[in-house]
């Protein structure tokens, strides 16, 4: 899946006798229907899972929303129209399309009205923040039994198991930078996986947009459509040469490394954290590219049906560095609170800085990236001022604001102050601001505004004063 149009790539088409034939072969084959695991697998020796959801509940309730948010409607808030692919239906959050199904799935399921007009349904994580810690690697995955539709039926059926960079979310038009992992994609109910890592720029740049870099697989034993198959991305930075590896039934079919890109276009796509989304899109560039959407013959009603998925890490130093101290969510707003020890975020990246005291900074701060830190004790004497330690490489003419909200993202700024270049991005000044004057006890964001779509500023500490 992609947040831009990127599907209608004439290579793409080259493939569709290939695969027309391929998935001839498949529906000739005995096929026979895998049942739902009762859980997720516990995670092997070595790792730790982050994240899970079995799916367990009531038929027809809708998902944890603790867990995942419901993306509605044709875009994004201010994105591309068709959510920048060319699809035609609408999303929603109605149980008709995302749904349990009390047998511990999640249906996602294409809906067609007497008008002929589709709705489904797509869902992403809450979190953002799913990145190997250093030194160790992380593992996306999900057991799937793809829309048990093929042939005419199944024209313009796109279903997707993915994940975007964090710094999309609030932005939603700087793809394919900030990087795109496609684990399972599939279209026209072919016997056949699809996956890609989309950075870099658009069209063509390094990663060979907009058709990424990719590989494909085709299910083996049931067909893709006709039974559960697990479909999982690892991404390793473990070694000297940090990798994606993607995997069809626990077989690695496809890696992109580090070295086949230059080092900004990976930097770019991987400092930061991502979330996971599942969706079925009905039509779009990719459809496009092996016959066209939806049609008078296109049935609707056939779900994506998700058994789980997990998040798990291995090795390294922990999500949290170890010279981060760890959210204490009771914080003195007139101490130091260091940047880099947030509650949650979305977009930003620790880094070791060399201003004075060492430690860390949080990097890689753009227009609409955020971060969170609890419990922050204002007392009974107003505070009234706001500084931080700031430094900025960015390029001429790109510039931002660092702004103070409370309790809530959609709160007025309290207080905010500009920054642009300050020679560097370990450049370091403090700068001060004024604020509304707070008492009590609040959580607090730090968020970033800016006009451009670059990275403007690298933060240290911040504090509060009377």
């Amino acid at each position: 899946m992609r947040p831009s149009p990127h599907r209608r790539n004439p290579a793409r088409r080259a493939l569709t006798a290939v695969l027309a034939t391929l998935g001839l072969a498949a529906a000739s084959a005995a096929v026979v229907a895998l049942p739902a695991s009762a859980s997720a697998p516990p995670p092997p020796a070595g790792w730790t899972t982050v994240f899970t959801d079995d799916f367990d509940g009531p038929a027809g309730s809708g998902v944890n929303t603790a867990n995942w948010q419901y993306t509605t409607g044709t875009s994004y808030p201010g994105g591309p129209a068709g959510f920048g692919t060319g699809e035609v239906e609408t999303m929603t959050s109605a149980t008709s399309n995302v749904a349990l199904d009390g047998a511990g799935n999640l249906r996602i399921t294409p809906q067609r009205d007497a008008s002929g007009h589709w709705t489904s349904g797509r869902i992403e994580t809450k979190r953002t923040d799913f990145q190997p810690p250093a030194g160790g690697k992380l593992r996306i995955e999900a057991r799937l039994q793809m829309p048990d539709v093929t042939g005419a039926a199944a024209k313009g059926y796109w279903p997707a198991f993915w994940a975007l960079g964090a710094p999309f979310r609030g932005n939603y038009w700087n793809w394919p930078g900030i990087g795109e992992l496609d684990i399972m994609e599939n279209v026209q109910g072919l016997n056949n996986n699809w996956s890609t890592m989309h950075c870099g720029t658009s069209p063509g740049g390094p990663c060979n947009e907009t058709t990424g870099i990719g590989g494909q697989q085709a299910c083996s034993g049931a067909t893709c459509q006709g039974g559960f198959h697990t479909y999982a991305v690892e991404w390793d930075r473990s070694g000297a040469t940090e990798q994606m590896r993607f995997y069809l039934d626990g077989v690695n079919f496809h890696t992109v490394s580090q070295n086949q890109v230059d080092a900004a276009t990976w930097t770019n796509a991987t400092n930061h954290g991502y979330f996971v989304i599942l969706n079925v899109a009905m039509g779009g560039g990719f459809p496009d590219a092996f016959g066209g959407g939806p049609d008078a013959g296109t049935q609707p009603g056939h779900p994506l049906v998700v058994d789980y998925v997990t998040v798990r890490q291995a090795g390294g130093s922990g999500t949290t560095p170890p010279t981060t101290p760890p959210p204490s969510g009771s914080r003195d707003a007139y101490g130091t609170v260091q940047a880099e020890s947030y509650d949650q975020q979305s977009g930003v990246s620790a880094e070791a800085t060399t201003d004075s005291g060492g430690g860390q900074d949080i990097g890689s701060v753009a227009n609409g990236d955020w971060a969170l830190y609890k419990g922050v004790n204002f007392g009974t004497n107003a505070a009234r001022q706001f500084s931080a330690r700031v430094a900025s490489g960015a390029a001429g003419g790109v510039s931002g604001l660092v702004e103070v909200r409370l309790d809530s993202r959609s709160s007025a700024p309290i207080g905010s102050f500009a920054v642009a270049n300050t020679g560097g991005w370990q450049s370091w000044r403090t700068v001060p601001a004024n604020i509304s004057g707070v008492t009590g006890t609040h959580d607090v964001y730090l968020t970033f505004t800016s006009g451009q779509g670059a990275d403007f500023v690298n933060v240290n500490w911040f504090g509060f004063g009377h």
